[in-house]
């Protein structure tokens, strides 16, 4: 059984472009702080922070080339995927913030965000 997994930017990233800065997600952010609310419940899905660069080799190698953006939460076989999610590579997969914190909530008890 494969469990749920969401991937996310690392925090404090640069970005070539801008070497002097370092940077976060904005689609990131509230992620992380639904996770860091609750890292009892965050134990329950499979969590990685990667690199800002492209490409971005373990996305490209779970869902192809073109779904390298972040967060995404990739979906394990716990619950059934909702028909929403998008497919690639034989995968279900969310890219949407707000959708990615319903589902949080949904299949991992979360709270709600309102």
């Amino acid at each position: 059984m494969s469990r749920d997994l969401l991937l996310l930017l690392e925090h404090g990233f640069t970005d070539p472009a801008h070497p002097a800065q370092s940077f976060v997600c904005p689609d990131g952010i509230p992620v992380e702080g639904l996770l860091a609310g609750d890292p009892e419940r965050a134990r329950g899905l499979d969590i990685k922070r990667l690199p800002f660069t492209r490409p971005r080799a373990e996305v490209v190698a779970l869902l192809g080339e073109q779904h390298q953006g972040l967060p995404v939460l990739i979906l394990g076989d716990q619950a059934p995927p909702p028909e929403d999610a998008q497919s690639a590579n034989g995968r279900r997969f969310v890219t949407d913030t707000r959708r990615i914190l319903d589902l949080l909530a949904q299949r991992h008890g979360f709270p709600r965000v309102h």
